[in-house]
């Protein structure tokens, strides 16, 4: 049996504009997905899907020679998508699946799928690893986006990501803040579609890209370096305060939570999955006041 692992996500800076060569703070997530290969007697790729709680919700079987000709075709949504990612591989990869007749692949998932965490891109990382192909090429044939969460699912610790117009420069660097303890991640109660996320981004109209950019990598900066939890808040503020001039759309906090006396940064896609607040324990209360009953501190989400 093969067993292979990859890491959830969190983008803390440069959301949207990473996908514009940004350089974006990301951390990966302590959960994430595992992906094991095993050999089986009934022909075909018998697929299995297993939730956090331990529930299986999706299972299906591959005609291996459908995949191997590109010829797979399903009208379930997800089946095909899956179909996609498994032609797609064997594009990059013509020996990939060549020696098999039956095989039993089960993938797990540690975290909720709802909480936009990477259930899509530690699959994908997952797969490529299997192939032992190009993730990001993997990526940008099924997903697309920008690849930073193909990173952080093979990163151990946060990094900076650069995207570029051939590799991705990636930095694997020490963001441990001192004031941890009051960073805390609050769940949305709603799952942000990425791709109508991106859309929206690129269909508004900026000028003077690079400036942009520079402005965003200053952000990013600043939230690194930040020495304690007054300069990392007003850093945080600033950057959530540009995007929501530059996407035209209200803050998280303006729209949900305008009494809370922290600082609330959206994290990907705006408009669901996380947030990050700045605050302490017992502040927390606010928001579980309010219904958003996901609250995870820092030390206990990032790796």
């Amino acid at each position: 049996m093969k067993t292979f692992y990859s890491h959830g996500k969190l983008l803390l800076s440069a959301e949207y504009f990473v996908l514009d060569g940004a350089r974006a703070l990301a951390v990966p997530a302590k959960k994430g997905q595992t992906l094991t290969i095993e050999p089986s007697e009934t022909p075909g790729l018998h697929w299995k899907s297993i939730l956090s709680d331990g529930t299986l919700w999706f299972e299906t079987v591959f005609d291996i020679d459908t995949v191997k000709t590109q010829s797979f075709q399903s009208e379930d949504p997800i089946i095909q998508t899956l179909g996609n990612i498994l032609m797609a591989a064997k594009r990059q990869q013509p020996n990939f699946l060549n020696d098999s007749k039956g095989i039993l692949a089960t993938s797990y998932l540690e975290f909720n799928r709802d909480w936009g965490l990477g259930s899509s891109s530690t699959l994908v990382n997952n797969i490529a690893s299997w192939a032992q192909i190009n993730p990001y090429t993997l990526l940008s044939e099924t997903f697309g986006g920008s690849g930073y969460d193909i990173a952080c699912a093979k990163a151990t610790s946060p990094i900076t990501y650069t995207r570029t117009n051939t590799e991705p420069i990636i930095e694997t660097i020490s963001f441990h803040p001192s004031f941890r303890k009051n960073i805390f991640f609050i769940h949305l109660n709603q799952k942000q579609n990425s791709r109508d996320s991106i859309a929206h981004y690129r269909a508004i109209k900026k000028k003077n890209m690079n400036a942009l950019i520079a402005q965003v990598n200053t952000y990013t900066a600043q939230i690194i370096e930040a020495e304690n939890i007054a300069v990392f808040a007003l850093a945080l503020e600033r950057h959530e305060s540009f995007l929501s001039d530059i996407l035209q759309t209200p803050t998280v906090k303006s729209r949900l939570f305008s009494s809370y006396p922290g600082v609330i940064k959206s994290l990907g896609g705006w408009g669901g999955d996380f947030v990050m607040a700045t605050g302490t324990l017992e502040d927390m209360a606010y928001f579980k006041e309010r219904g958003y009953e996901t609250i995870i501190p820092y030390d206990d989400m990032a790796l």
